[in-house]
């Protein structure tokens, strides 16, 4: 798992992301991978995430495609580790890739595809240059 490359976000799972059985809601799960891909922006542009990302630097990047695995199920016993990289870069598109783990077992692992878009327009663009150099240094292909 950890690499000199490696990004993780540890999320807090709450009793209140959970569902009768105890464990978390299956929708929680995507928005847990979502935010830490939005952390690994934030740490990788110099604090601007998604909200920046769009509205300071003129780019949006909705998902075109999402795929996720489910191997253990997900509880606030412990922090959920979620590791995320970059996995391609297309002209306009990246795809991420986020495994999350608790106490060292994968819970689920993920596929993100998002497209780089100019967002008055909602138009695919070429990713920006600074965006593409951060990509490309923390590209792990599949």
């Amino acid at each position: 798992m950890a690499g000199q490359n490696t990004f993780v976000h540890e999320i807090r799972v709450g009793w209140g992301d959970c569902d009768p059985a105890r464990i978390a809601y299956t929708g929680r799960l995507p928005a847990f991978a979502l935010e830490a891909i939005d952390a690994w922006w934030e740490h990788h542009l110099d604090g601007d995430g998604w909200y920046q990302m769009e509205l300071d630097r003129g780019t949006g990047t909705p998902f075109v495609h999402m795929s996720i695995d489910f191997r253990s199920p997900v509880t606030p016993r412990h922090r959920l580790m979620c590791e995320v990289w970059p996995a391609a870069l297309g002209s306009k598109s990246v795809t991420f890739r986020v495994n999350a783990r608790q106490d060292g077992v994968l819970c689920f692992e993920g596929k993100f595809v998002c497209v780089f878009i100019a967002p008055d327009t909602f138009t695919a663009k070429p990713a920006p240059g600074d965006y593409r150099a951060v990509i490309e240094a923390q590209l792990r292909p599949e």
